[in-house]
């Protein structure tokens, strides 16, 4: 990398930001001014291993060359068309998404808040034209402790107080029953349930991962009782875990599968709601939309990601590298890591609550030069590039030990 343009430091600006920024964010003290691959630099020049890797958005680490080059090709031919007309990167960013999941249908959004809104929609049509669930009587089942989003209605069925605390009234329609719980699912399901939407690993939560056997009895479940199984891959897909989709590691196909983040590349905001044609399909003109939604610059470096994933270079080194973070906090347990879970490059670690917050560990990591993030209390998450090497990964678990001790 080049060193960055240097105006103001790194103090200056955080001050610069407090007036005039709302305060929905409490950012590490850290000002990024360049990156490339797993590493950013701040305005200073200082160097820091990226390990959260925009919460999945940059699996590909910054800056890829192949995501650069598809997105510098499309914006010098064609950045927006709004979907009031057809544009040629479409077509193929569908198609291939739909293969590459296993799908039929594929309807193009922005971010993953708006996908899960989305999905939301889908489903409660779904029910009321297919299932036939009288008018505005559909529910869907959702789990305790998820993160969806923070769009009003997603926060409705959030459990997380700080999302939801000042601002009701929230909208109804939405059953909570304890995560990795089939036996309280089964008892939430009836006649009105339209879907039942999980995250195959709950990522905010602390990288949550359900028993053996948990997403097999969901798609069992939703299927027996005659409503859809609505995963929630924003987080957890394309590749992050070591397979393509989360689901994959018990063999699920669920009917509608939720995509954004790493869609994108870490360069446009994408996602998509893709599903089976029978799903999907109960959408009409006018019924949604996105002006943005499936514009050529997204479906250009959209198709790009899904070439990279085609490959399954990037998944296999998610399993392979994911070896090495997992023996890496194995060898932390007892030595400050109380507990972890992880899959792929993926893990939630669980520092002793004697040595600091979860926010207070992170910012030591970062003053070592490593940079991740917190999640509740003393547990913090690693999700570095999939890019990374094992040279690099095992660098930053010795800055984590350093840290603890």
């Amino acid at each position: 990398m080049t060193a960055p343009v240097r105006t103001r430091g790194s103090e200056e600006l955080i001050r610069a930001e407090e007036p005039v920024l709302a305060h929905n964010y409490h950012p590490l003290p850290v000002v990024v001014a360049r990156a490339e691959g797993t590493w950013v630099e701040d305005v200073e020049g200082r160097r820091y291993l990226d390990m959260l890797a925009g919460y999945s958005a940059l699996n590909f680490g910054h800056r890829h060359p192949a995501l650069i080059e598809a997105a510098h090709r499309q914006l010098d031919r064609l950045t927006l068309t709004s979907r009031a007309f057809h544009n040629d990167r479409l077509a193929e960013f569908a198609e291939r998404l739909a293969a590459l999941t296993g799908m039929d249908m594929v309807l193009p959004m922005n971010t993953g808040a708006e996908a899960v809104e989305s999905g939301v929609k889908v489903a409660r049509k779904w029910a009321y034209d297919v299932k036939g669930v009288p008018a505005d009587r559909a529910t869907i089942v959702v789990a305790a402790d998820n993160f969806h989003g923070r769009t009003t209605t997603i926060v409705s069925f959030s459990t997380d107080e700080t999302a939801r605390a000042g601002f009701g009234p929230f909208t109804p329609g939405f059953r909570i029953v304890p995560y990795n719980d089939l036996a309280a699912l089964e008892a939430a399901v009836d006649e009105t349930t339209a879907a039942v939407l999980i995250e195959p690993i709950q990522g905010e939560a602390g990288v949550i991962i359900p028993d053996d056997g948990y997403l097999a009895g969901v798609r069992e479940l939703t299927r027996r009782k005659g409503c859809l199984f609505v995963a929630d891959e924003i987080q957890s897909g394309l590749g992050r875990t070591g397979s393509t989709l989360a689901v994959e590691h018990e063999s699920v196909v669920p009917d509608v599968l939720l995509l954004g983040k790493a869609l994108g590349g870490g360069i446009v905001p994408v996602s998509a709601v893709v599903g089976r044609r029978e799903v999907l399909g109960v959408l009409h003109p006018g019924e949604h939309g996105s002006t943005f939604g499936g514009n050529p610059l997204a479906a250009a470096v959209g198709t790009a990601v899904v070439e990279l994933l085609e490959t399954g270079e990037f998944q296999r080194r998610a399993v392979e590298l994911g070896v090495v973070l997992r023996d890496g906090l194995a060898g932390l347990v007892g030595k400050g890591v109380v507990g972890f879970r992880s899959r792929g490059l993926w893990a939630g670690v669980d520092v002793d609550p004697a040595l600091g917050t979860g926010r207070e560990i992170s910012e030591r990591l970062m003053r070592e030069g490593v940079l991740a993030k917190d999640t509740h209390g003393s547990t913090i998450r690693l999700a570095p590039p999939l890019t990374i090497t094992a040279e690099e990964l095992e660098g930053a678990l010795g800055v984590l030990e350093k840290v603890l001790r």
